[in-house]
């Protein structure tokens, strides 16, 4: 699985959210120009995380975005499904409702479940205060 410009950014950006977290809603334009992308893609992505359910807008010159929940409460899975939908690594045919012809007598099917259930559990299990913590040490490390 490669994961896109989509949930690298995205995730980016959700950690400069959370980092933020506060009683003020933060502009796209300052999470753009503190991660290095460009405001009009993160207004894309952003509707994406909104649709999801992970962030809040408002409107005005205090506007901006909140999340709609504690950085704890957000997992790199939830933003992750939110801007790039299934994370499967192993499409295979019979892991989904459809089945496969060959399930009855292919063993890979357990080899791509476990490497799906891995990714699935590694994602759901790293939240965004966890992530901001992390930023955090690195940048008093180095700076």
């Amino acid at each position: 699985m490669k994961l896109s410009t989509k949930s690298r950014y995205g995730l980016r950006a959700m950690i400069d959210l959370a980092a933020r977290e506060g009683d003020e809603p933060v502009s796209l334009g300052s999470v753009a120009q503190s991660q290095g992308i460009s405001e009009a893609y993160l207004e894309q992505l952003f509707a994406k995380l909104k649709k999801a359910g992970l962030v809040t807008s408002s409107r005005g010159a205090q506007g901006g975005y909140r999340l709609s929940r504690a950085p704890e409460n957000v997992s790199v899975g939830d933003v992750l499904r939110a801007l790039e939908g299934n994370l499967e690594a192993a499409a295979c045919p019979g892991l989904s409702d459809q089945g496969c012809s060959s399930s009855d007598s292919c063993v890979t099917i357990y080899v791509w479940k476990k490497i799906n259930d891995s990714i699935t559990r590694t994602v759901d299990s790293i939240c965004l205060d966890e992530l901001v913590r992390e930023s955090r040490k690195n940048k008093a490390e180095t700076g």
